[in-house]
């Protein structure tokens, strides 16, 4: 049975040849932002965190020192010097050293000596335990008396601004994340118990830091909570400042959620941040362009490339309306725009838009950056097949990459990948092998600093090439590398999970089906799970998963995943695409495989059916397929019925059809 041919599944294959860079549009700067926590905060005030202790008992002197100030307002003079917290840590630590000499006396005096009868072992085990319990008992009074008197000192209104600079000066000092993480939840209970519920800027500044500091640890879920809260108690009527401040929320959700590979989700918080945003600056201030740029590379990365080509248009006329013409902000955006251009086919758009973003970068004096967007003109040349004018383009970028950045630099190496793919496409794959290696030396042996994605996309470009010189060898090699970089690294769970598809492919034609079944298998449990690809896409993996466990005569299993791709390329593409007709052909085989020969027949005479249609009865697939339905037909005993039609009945039938027409035009 043939199988579709899958290609790797790259979240962001689209968007690497631009090197536009995934960053945080600049959002006006606000002081603070909106109501009381989640109830984690709570919870997190009193339990450990990562392994650390983050309870507020210690620095409970602290509080009590500020609230016995004689001018509460004044954060300056209620704050405590170094040297009287180091005098407190010790008075602390001299008071628990005391109480564990007390206990370790008390219990050398009441242990039994070894020569005592029963009842006398009895009795002191007794006294003992009542010992620990009068022990525990004022231990408990003593914690009660702490926190009472830490929740009367955590309502005063000038603690709160000073555990936050603390946190920020603690987090730009490269402190451990717990111990600022501990800082800024004490922040935010402070600032929840001095306004008294009431929603304030600093209160969801506070959400915002203990997020960021939530995602540092990987605590997406966490962060997640803190920042719904945070755009939840914003109340952007009351001013500029909370509606920036409800933007930036959102924004940051968005990038937690794409991060995390909830594409639908994160493309909604962007969205709503948009329109936030739109309304506290305007429709045509500059910052809402940049916004609409960033949403614009987000929606191509989800392959959706009308919304993205329309948020990029919103940007260029911004750019227009403010006279911002030939600035470095349009050149970004006229770059965005002929990436997506270029997705969708439209090459002498795209072209348009990289050559004025170009003349854009060298009137600002950027002809360093220039050489990228020569590399994507190259890209655009080579899509049009003007080979000689893509090897200039290529050949001009590689020059200023390895004069401005160095001949070992990882921008040159994506510029000998290019070369090797052009040269690959025109045959001399003499060239193409001589700059793949060229581009393998570099990334082998990278400069300090380099990004890892980019080795590892480059890898797998690499290996694209070497599998289409059918060096299946090589090819598995690098996209193995490129796989344990990508695993080591944190998200892009889209990107795995198609590198994973593609190593199955490779697997699958050198016949290591077992091998290439355990790769599809983790490649679909990822598409599932982050829900960022195309259906069309899983749809292909599971067609493919569905062949190799044809080969391994898992054949019940097999014909489940050739009826969920069925299903799910009707959906996407219809009855009549190419692929859809390849995946009822395999569930046909499946079927006969199975003993069900009249499902089997069924369902081949449709593919057969829609094949002649389509293509006509001389085409060499629309033949194979009669070959094994006349197979099948011969098994059951059977005969194909097919609905034939003489010239006569055709004519007659136009005919009727004709004077029915008339007939209806007269009566009109």
């Amino acid at each position: 049975m043939p199988g579709l041919k899958i290609h790797r599944v790259d979240g962001d294959s689209t968007v690497k040849k631009m090197n536009i860079s995934r960053r945080k549009p600049n959002s006006p700067a606000t002081k603070s932002f909106g109501e009381s926590p989640p109830k984690q905060i709570n919870s997190l005030l009193t339990t450990k965190h990562g392994g650390m202790n983050v309870s507020i008992d210690e620095p409970n002197e602290n509080l009590r020192k500020i609230k016995s100030s004689n001018d509460g307002s004044s954060l300056n003079q209620s704050s405590v010097t170094k040297s009287q917290r180091s005098n407190i840590d010790t008075s602390f630590a001299e008071k628990d050293n005391k109480m564990k000499d007390t206990s370790k006396g008390s219990t050398k005096k009441d242990k039994p000596s070894s020569d005592t009868g029963r009842k006398s072992i009895q009795r002191s085990s007794l006294g003992l335990v009542g010992a620990k319990k009068h022990e525990k008992s004022t231990k408990i009074d003593a914690d009660e008396a702490r926190n009472n008197s830490v929740e009367a000192g955590i309502s005063n209104p000038d603690l709160g601004p000073f555990l936050l600079k603390q946190a920020r000066d603690a987090m730009s000092s490269g402190e451990h994340p717990d111990k600022v993480l501990h800082i800024a939840l004490r922040a935010a209970k402070s600032f929840e118990n001095s306004a008294g519920g009431r929603p304030t800027l600093d209160l969801v500044l506070a959400l915002h830091l203990i997020a960021s500091l939530h995602c540092s640890s990987k605590q997406y879920d966490e962060a997640i909570s803190m920042l719904k809260h945070s755009v939840n108690i914003v109340v952007p009527e009351q001013g500029h400042d909370h509606s920036l401040a409800q933007f930036s929320g959102y924004m940051q959700l968005g990038d937690i959620y794409a991060i995390l590979g909830q594409i639908d989700c994160s493309l909604e918080c962007y969205v709503k941040g948009l329109e936030v945003q739109k309304k506290a600056l305007g429709q045509n201030d500059p910052r809402v362009g940049e916004t609409c740029r960033y949403l614009a590379e987000a929606y191509l990365q989800a392959v959706q490339f009308e919304e993205a080509e329309r948020l990029c248009k919103m940007a260029l006329d911004i750019h227009k309306q403010k006279g911002d013409l030939a600035s470095l902000e349009e050149a970004a955006d006229r770059r965005l725009m002929a990436l997506i251009c270029d997705t969708k086919g439209d090459y002498e758009t795209a072209l348009e838009h990289l050559v004025r973003a170009s003349m854009a970068m060298m009137s600002n004096g950027q002809e360093a950056e220039v050489a990228s967007v020569d590399c994507c003109i190259g890209d655009t040349y080579l899509a049009l097949g003007r080979y000689d004018e893509a090897v200039f383009a290529y050949h001009k970028a590689l020059n200023v990459f390895k004069f401005t950045k160095g001949e070992n630099h990882q921008s040159v190496a994506s510029v000998f990948v290019r070369l090797a793919d052009l040269y690959n496409r025109i045959g001399k794959f003499g060239d193409s092998r001589i700059y793949c290696e060229h581009a393998l030396q570099i990334y082998k042996k990278p400069l300090s600093g380099a990004s890892l994605e980019e080795i590892a996309s480059g890898f797998a470009d690499i290996a694209a090439i070497y599998e289409s010189m059918n060096e299946l060898e090589h090819a598995l090699k690098l996209l193995q590398k490129a796989l344990k970089i990508y695993n080591d690294a944190t998200g892009r769970p889209s990107t795995i999970a198609g590198i994973e598809a593609q190593i199955g492919v490779l697997y699958y034609i050198s016949g290591n089906y077992y091998e290439s079944y355990s790769f599809f298998r983790n490649a679909i449990e990822k598409f599932r799970a982050c829900g960022e690809i195309k259906p069309g896409f899983l749809a292909t993996a599971l067609n493919q998963m569905g062949l190799a466990c044809v080969h391994l005569n898992k054949i019940s299993e097999a014909t489940e995943l050739f009826k969920e791709a069925k299903i799910t390329m009707e959906e996407e593409y219809g009855q009549y695409h190419p692929d859809t007709l390849g995946v009822c052909s395999n569930l046909a085989g499946a079927y006969d495989a199975m003993g069900r020969l009249n499902e089997a027949i069924e369902m081949l005479e449709y593919v057969v059916g829609i094949r002649e249609e389509l293509l006509g009865t001389a085409n060499p697939d629309v033949i194979t397929e009669k070959k094994r339905l006349a197979v099948l037909l011969k098994e059951a005993g059977r005969v194909r019925h097919r609905k034939t039609m003489s010239l006569e009945d055709l004519l007659h039938s136009h005919s009727l059809v004709t004077e029915k027409s008339l007939t209806v035009s007269r009566s009109l």
